[in-house]
């Protein structure tokens, strides 16, 4: 009986044992991943713990098996990390697949984004999917210094006529990734592209918020029936 005390008492504490600011996936929401530790990236795979060891001891475990190397991981086989106690097959099975993605993203050839150059394109960016909605819809996308794309996204929708977003929407994504511009863009279901006294406000709203962001607004396109116009084009924006 006394050992069997002993034993539980040497038992590593389990995850949900630790204080909420060091649980791994906590952690991660708090903190951000880049926070973790290649231990704690590996106890949120294994997920839970076994009898003897916590998700963090497995972890700890897996780690040791590559002499502490997450690169030395990529050459094992589920049947070695089933050789841990407490790592059956479906823990095995993870690992051995986060790894195989690791490996995959890392040897993946550069992608070639969409480059950007004028209206035209921003235009091209927006028609094809807003020229025929119902209802106004507001994009924007973000691009970095070389005029390349990285992403476009959707940041309000409105009723008939009107659709409008608050600068907060607008740059939220362009502050995380770290865009060098902006650019937005909204449909008219009417087919008319051609401003409104409200368009143009707004669009002075957004320049000016942008400028204390330090994120440019490149231009702003309204997407018609088949045209377009261009804030930028129209010299309602500075280049």
């Amino acid at each position: 009986m006394e050992q069997i005390k002993n034993k539980k008492a040497s038992a590593a504490p389990m995850v949900r044992e630790l204080p909420a600011m060091e649980r791994p996936r906590e952690k991660i929401l708090s903190q951000g991943v880049q926070a973790l530790s290649n231990t704690e990236l590996l106890a949120v795979l294994i997920t839970s713990g076994s009898g003897e060891n916590s998700a963090i001891g497995l972890a700890g475990k897996v780690l040791a098996m590559g002499e502490g190397s997450l690169a030395s991981l990529s050459g094992f086989l589920p049947e070695e990390y089933m050789r841990i106690s407490g790592i059956g097959t479906a823990k095995a099975c993870l690992l051995t697949a986060a790894v195989e993605l690791g490996r995959r993203i890392a040897s993946a050839p550069a992608s070639q984004r969409l480059v950007i150059r004028g209206p035209g394109d921003s235009a091209k960016l927006f028609m094809g999917e807003m020229r025929y909605l119902k209802q106004e819809v507001m994009q924007v996308a973000l691009v970095n210094v070389k005029q390349e794309l990285l992403m476009k996204e959707k940041v309000a929708a409105g009723g008939l006529y009107s659709a409008s977003a608050h600068p907060r929407e607008i740059f939220s994504s362009a502050v995380r990734k770290g865009a060098f511009g902006v650019i937005l863009a909204h449909n008219h279901p009417s087919g008319d592209p051609e401003p409104s006294e409200e368009d143009i406000t707004m669009t002075k709203q957004i320049e000016e918020a942008g400028k204390v962001l330090g994120i440019q607004l490149l231009d702003h396109i309204i997407i018609g029936d088949g045209r377009f116009f261009s804030f930028l084009e129209a010299g309602y924006l500075q280049k």
